[in-house]
């Protein structure tokens, strides 16, 4: 019983570790978003050079994030630290 208590624990503990990446990619990718706009009101002739770097940007925050969910499943679902 106790065995399935940690578990829970442990797949709780990546759910929350989930989330709080998806808020923050969302925070950054927002914040990104708007201070390219922010720029681009100030000086509109940097935009055409400017967009595809917050593009990839943009794209690096997400896989930043997708990265840390696929590592968080490995030791959820295929956890090499229970021993049984």
């Amino acid at each position: 019983m106790e065995h399935q208590t940690i578990i829970i624990n442990l797949l709780y503990l990546c759910a929350a570790v989930v989330c709080l990446g998806a808020t923050l990619a969302v925070a950054g990718v927002t914040t990104l978003g708007y201070r390219f706009i922010e720029a681009s009101m100030r000086q509109p002739e940097i935009m055409d050079g400017l967009l595809p770097k917050v593009l990839v940007i943009a794209g690096l925050i997400d896989a930043i994030y997708l990265i840390g969910v696929g590592v968080i499943m490995a030791f959820a679902f295929a956890n090499p630290f229970i021993v049984r």
